[in-house]
């Protein structure tokens, strides 16, 4: 290593000279020290930057040995290394990381942003079609006329069968549903049969005047034949309001062919004067003046309750638009008539357990679910005090009417562990909160 010189490196030329300055002086004699004691902050900082005066002896010796312009160079360099943080300006989008880091936006950098690759997304449309259903129909044969069933899965696989409300068919009441990617786990274990009541299908003909629609249970007895036709011993029951009615008396006449129901806000009384006249009025505008404001608003009300705008308004528009274009009137208002005329289903709980007899009331298995916002939450809990406590539980979910539409999720996740309670669905697989509960049943 060549030989030190006053605290700084020599030339490997040997011409004498120092390549290198350092930034402080070493001290070699008590002058020196004394000198250095009296310096000011102005002249350190002078040398610490390589800013002393041209009159020096060792500037001069340097500035012959250092090229003009490679000292220019290092002359740069070191200022901009040592202003970094004062004199060099960071880019914009260093400025834009900055602020966002910060969760400021500066107001004098805002120009100099540019918003690229943003685009607007809207929600996809809620569709009530059958081009969206990827459901194969069949026409059922029955006693009082052909039937729509519409057959979702393997058929090799136990059987569901669904049953849709007033209004509604299996498109606009079990679609959505069923496409839930909840639901889309449990059909690789079931089949769906979705049964639609006479003329209630999407692009049904109107019937004739002379005929004479089915009663309540006459609709039910018309699942014998779609038992029938596909080959079923037992199925699992899934009905929502007139449906879940309908479903309900064929497992009461019936007990061994229905291995468990989910009914959703099912009425089990037959109907009050004050249901009996709107529904018998709704019937008449149908017939004469098809779906009036009236009718539209009674139907709106039956399926979301009260103050149903303010909690999902788009859902609304979509359904206002479907009772408006895709309901055949005429045949709305004959199921309507059957479901006012119906007949309680004349059950009731056996207080004492060990006079407990058959056919009182339901002996499978039922799941009662109901809104908190439905018009038929009161009834539920009527029928909820006619099951048998040992095999049945009711459920209120909240903020809701319209359960299967408005919380699919809470129903979906509800009905999988009542299937899996009952043994089935076991490949299912659960997140690891629910795995837990299943192992209690």
């Amino acid at each position: 290593m060549p030989g030190s010189i006053g605290g700084s490196y020599r030339s490997l030329g040997g011409s004498g000279g120092d390549v290198y300055r350092a930034t402080t002086t070493v001290a070699t004699s008590s002058a020196n020290a004394a000198s250095n004691s009296s310096s000011t902050v102005l002249d350190t900082v002078k040398k610490a930057f390589n800013f002393v005066s041209t009159s020096s002896s060792a500037s001069q010796k340097d500035e012959r040995l250092i090229d003009s312009k490679q000292q220019q160079h290092l002359l740069q360099i070191r200022t901009d290394s040592a202003n970094t943080n004062t004199c060099r300006k960071m880019p914009t989008s260093g400025v834009a990381e900055e602020a966002a880091l910060l969760g400021t936006m500066p107001s004098d950098s805002m120009d100099d942003i540019e918003l690229k690759n943003i685009q607007l997304q809207f929600p996809s449309a809620r569709s009530l079609s059958r081009d969206d259903s990827s459901a194969c129909e069949e026409i059922v044969s029955t006693d009082h006329g052909p039937i729509v069933v519409a057959i979702q899965g393997s058929r090799n696989k136990p059987a569901i069968l669904t049953y849709h409300d007033l209004g509604l068919n299996y498109i606009s009441s079990f679609q959505a549903f069923f496409n839930y990617i909840d639901m889309r786990a449990l059909l690789e274990n079931f089949c769906v049969y979705h049964v639609n009541a006479p003329g209630q299908e999407e692009g049904a003909q109107s019937f004739n005047e002379d005929y004479v629609y089915p009663t309540m249970d006459e609709l039910a007895t018309q699942l014998e034949c779609v038992l029938a036709k596909f080959g079923l011993k037992q199925f699992i029951g899934f009905g929502v309001g007139a449906g879940a009615n309908i479903l309900a008396r064929f497992a009461l006449t019936n007990p061994n062919k229905v291995s468990a129901l989910c009914l959703i806000n099912c009425v089990s009384t037959q109907a009050g004067w004050i249901e009996w006249g709107y529904q018998k009025l709704n019937a008449r505008h149908l017939r004469s003046k098809g779906m009036t404001q009236g009718v539209l608003d009674y139907l709106m009300w039956h399926h979301f309750g009260r103050n149903t705008e303010e909690r999902n308004h788009d859902l609304v528009q979509v359904y206002k638009s479907y009772f408006e274009r895709n309901v055949n009137a005429t045949n709305l208002a004959l199921f309507i008539d059957s479901y006012v005329r119906r007949t309680d289903l004349n059950i009731q709980r056996e207080m004492d357990l060990t006079k407990k007899k058959e056919g009182m009331t339901l002996g499978m298995p039922v799941i009662n679910i109901t809104g908190s916002y439905s018009p038929h939450m009161d009834d539920t809990v009527t029928l909820n005090g006619r099951l048998d406590p040992t095999n049945s539980s009711w459920m209120k979910i909240s903020d809701c009417g319209m359960v299967l539409e408005e919380q699919p999720g809470k129903v979906s996740e509800a009905f999988r562990l009542f299937l899996q309670g009952e043994g089935y669905a076991s490949s299912v697989k659960l997140c690891p909160k629910i795995e837990p509960v299943l192992e209690r049943y």
